[in-house]
């Protein structure tokens, strides 16, 4: 089985979310059903995350609206959805990911199919500093800072995506997607995002340990950071 990541940008005529309720409502229920694809994931930047507006991060503007995540069985076959999802679309772009779940989001807050799911969704667009090794940065990210990430937040849900093949010529700059659940009130407040209870030693604690293990991987001129909402359409 396949993944794939496709960002979607909405026409200027519509909010957030109408956007979402036309993927939602439209979209959705058409990719569902479509042999081999077995799983479809959607977030969206709608209103309920408007709160979070403070984290976003915009290196390569305009940024995706939304991020449409199918588990298929051969990327190859993408003629039979991808006219699906350009009728609802702007714009539209496509990665062939590898998925790792550190931590599983249905464990805690479980939510049914084409529901939101609790609290927000942090999607991120990160790329490792030009003069680092590709193979010293996977271990970096893979088996150093995932742990500290976990830690140090308050996240219920992480799955990374390295970037195996960019399926479109204007993609997002980047080599791995990153998807973060936290509680909605991390939207707003430094301690729910990095679980100190209120105690601000600990928070000066969680914060520089995730600052610093992020400066070692990532360049910072390159991120993107969008809140969204999640809806799990069809589970695995």
């Amino acid at each position: 089985m396949e993944k794939l990541l496709y960002p979607l940008w909405k026409s200027a005529t519509l909010s957030g979310d109408a956007f979402r309720d036309v993927l939602l409502q439209e979209l959705a229920p058409k990719l569902g059903p479509l042999e081999g694809v077995h799983c479809v994931r959607l977030c969206v930047a709608d209103s309920a995350v408007a709160a979070a507006a403070g984290r976003r991060i915009e290196s390569h503007a305009p940024l995706p609206d939304a991020m449409l995540s199918l588990w298929v069985d051969f990327a190859g076959d993408a003629q039979r959805w991808e006219p699906l999802i350009d009728a609802y679309v702007e714009r539209k772009c496509a990665y062939l990911v590898a998925e790792a779940e550190p931590l599983v989001n249905q464990a805690l807050h479980p939510s049914k199919p084409g529901e939101r799911v609790y609290g927000m969704c942090h999607v991120v667009f990160m790329s490792p500093p030009a003069t680092m090794d590709f193979l010293e940065w996977l271990a970096v990210w893979k088996d150093s800072h995932t742990r500290i990430a976990i830690d140090t937040q308050s996240t219920f849900g992480y799955r990374q995506n390295l970037v195996v093949r960019r399926l479109s010529e204007d993609v997002v700059p980047c080599h791995a997607i990153v998807e973060e659940n936290f509680p909605p009130e991390a939207m707003t407040s430094d301690h729910a995002f990095y679980a100190t209870g209120g105690d601000e030693a600990l928070l000066q604690k969680n914060m520089t340990a995730m600052i610093e293990s992020c400066t070692r991987f990532i360049d910072f001129e390159q991120i993107d950071v969008i809140p969204m909402s999640e809806y799990l359409i069809k589970p695995h």
